[in-house]
């Protein structure tokens, strides 16, 4: 049986939902962001207990098909970004195409229809807080994550950069700005 679970983006966030589930004595098959196989089919009581402290995490247990495709498609984006390593002009429409055997104009009506914004924005808010960790923790410079990212040159990544943020990368990084925590960004 699978559990699909809305805001796991990242791996502190597997460890939350992990020790939940064990709490419950629930035998986990794999977990992932956003969705949890288990071996066994849990008991309504044990679903209503994991949903109320998955909720209280700031998790939420989806039901809806709609939701858990939304998901799906936001869990692969952010995956693709933290994993870095992106073609230039990296084709959205087919990567998601591709990882999701559907026909991208439904799933990008799908996406804006539910999150109010387009794949594309989505996309673009995911770099640009990583562009921010990297600039926080001085990993990579400015033409190594344009690299890293799909940026075609630091330019076009310092100008998408200042329209989002208000702020160009130095100045960011002067300021000592910081970044969201991936589950809060949504426009």
């Amino acid at each position: 049986m699978n559990i699909f679970i809305k805001n796991m983006v990242c791996n502190r966030c597997v460890m939350a939902v992990r020790q939940e589930m064990e709490k419950l004595d629930l035998a986990i098959k794999s977990i992932s962001l956003g969705e949890v196989e288990l071996q066994t089919r849990p008991s309504e009581k044990q679903i209503n207990i994991l949903s109320k402290r998955l909720y209280d995490l700031g998790f939420e247990i989806l039901d809806d098909q709609r939701q858990k495709q939304i998901e799906k498609i936001k869990t692969l984006l952010i995956q693709k970004v933290q994993a870095g390593e992106m073609k230039e002009h990296l084709s959205i429409s087919e990567f998601l195409s591709k990882s999701l055997h559907k026909d991208y104009s439904y799933i990008s009506r799908l996406f804006s229809e539910v999150e109010g914004i387009t794949l594309e924005q989505f996309f673009i808010l995911q770099k640009i807080e990583k562009i921010k960790e990297l600039l926080i923790y001085g990993e990579m410079n400015t033409s190594e994550i344009a690299y890293h990212l799909g940026y075609s040159s630091v330019a076009h990544l310092s100008a998408q950069f200042k329209k989002v943020t208000g702020f160009t990368p130095s100045e960011f990084k002067k300021i000592g700005g910081h970044r969201k925590f991936l589950d809060e960004v949504k426009k």
